[in-house]
């Protein structure tokens, strides 16, 4: 039972740290060093999670059209799909292909708002930090 229980420790310890990215209210603002790693971090989480959906799109805009797109013309799509400008060869694609460019557009679109929150989440925490700590001052 014991043993079992030193477990359950070390997994909610974890958990909560897995979870608990930023300082509690009651906590002290962090220094410098770890606010910076914090977006070093999520930025390079971030740089990695559209990598891979650029790769998923060129993949797709590769084989969404008969004959298939070129690579370059495919990673030019899904480049600019992602980056939320829009498509550029839209001529010759199959239903599927059409298919694949829609799902494509709408989850990119969330993943890159989505991405930039996760980038300035540590610079908006630190502020309302801030605030908070002034305001238990006064």
């Amino acid at each position: 039972m014991e043993n079992f229980r030193v477990t359950a420790n070390r997994f909610c310890r974890l958990i909560k740290n897995f979870f608990a990215m930023y300082e509690n209210k009651s906590e002290p603002l962090a220094s410098t060093i770890v606010y910076y790693r914090r977006i070093a971090g999520n930025a390079f989480r971030i740089s990695f999670l559209l990598f891979l959906m650029l790769l998923i799109g060129t993949v797709g805009y590769h084989c969404a059209t008969q004959p298939f797109t070129a690579w370059l013309d495919a990673f030019h799509n899904a480049s600019m799909i992602l980056s939320g400008m829009g498509p550029v060869v839209t001529n010759g694609f199959t239903s599927g292909g059409k298919i694949f460019s829609s799902l494509y557009a709408l989850f990119s679109g969330i993943v890159f708002v989505g991405a930039m929150g996760y980038i300035f989440a540590p610079g908006i925490h630190r502020i309302f930090h801030k605030l908070h700590l002034e305001q238990h001052k006064k």
